[in-house]
């Protein structure tokens, strides 16, 4: 779209503020198009997806955490940087309302009886936001989980909020142990949002009608984040270790 309104035109640079896989994308993206890629993102973040960022191109800018409103926040700093150059444009993925149309705008066009659920890890205002019909942005705690948690309402998200039917709340000591049972039961080797849908997709089954279909969205592998969730020290840091089951522990085989 950004090309289409002639916002950006060819050997221009596109800069984001991203935890990471949009970023991914966007790098890809800019090698196949001939577009410099600029990204700047949370520290806290995994050095894989810098490294990964790093071999596609793209200059990275890892910067302090700090809230939304302040003006050091990742995302504006990559604001601030887009308006210094020419022929620049900010893809702004979580305001951009570019970014919304597929979604689940379309799902409940196509079937009105169509359930939605957010799931959401702790440090996210999105739980009570829809648990209240959007009177409370409460939120407290933090998660190990990377890219999502929202601590504000994005224009994204407050356009089609009100068609999410239910929220949940998921504790990181239970992502972590779906993250290692699908690992061990399924042989699936995904990161800590995708455990996450997984556990909210149980949860929505239990909800609906015999019969129904569930879909949700493994959103990553782990090994972006294997550093991190499969070491022992990391976990008892976060106090998550003694959540597994000992038959899954073997599993935490770095330090």
């Amino acid at each position: 779209m950004a090309e289409k309104r002639g916002q950006i035109k060819a050997g221009g640079t596109i800069v984001e503020g991203t935890a990471g896989n949009t970023g991914i994308g966007l790098a890809h993206i800019c090698r196949a198009k001939g577009y410099k890629c600029v990204i700047y993102m949370p520290n806290t973040q995994s050095p894989s997806k810098m490294e990964t960022l790093r071999l596609l191109g793209a200059e990275v800018h890892p910067v302090p955490v700090v809230p939304f409103d302040n003006p050091e926040n990742f995302n504006h700093q990559a604001r601030r940087h887009a308006e210094s150059l020419e022929n620049a444009y900010w893809t702004n993925q979580f305001d951009n309302l570019d970014n919304r149309q597929a979604h689940i705008e379309y799902l409940k066009t196509v079937n009105p009886n169509f359930k939605s659920y957010i799931t959401e890890p702790p440090g996210s205002c999105l739980y009570s936001y829809v648990k209240t019909k959007g009177k409370s942005l409460e939120r407290e705690g933090g998660s190990f989980t990377e890219g999502i948690g929202q601590g504000r309402v994005t224009n994204n998200v407050a356009q089609d909020i009100e068609l999410a039917d239910d929220a949940f709340l998921i504790p990181d000591s239970e992502t972590i142990v779906m993250l290692y049972r699908l690992i061990d039961e399924e042989g699936i080797f995904v990161g800590g949002t995708a455990a996450l849908n997984v556990i909210g997709a149980v949860k929505a089954a239990e909800l609906a009608p015999k019969g129904s279909n569930v879909v949700t969205i493994l959103a990553d592998s782990a090994h972006k984040y294997a550093n991190k969730i499969f070491s022992k020290k990391f976990l008892k840091e976060k106090n998550l270790y003694d959540a597994l089951p000992e038959h899954l522990k073997k599993y935490a085989s770095l330090e």
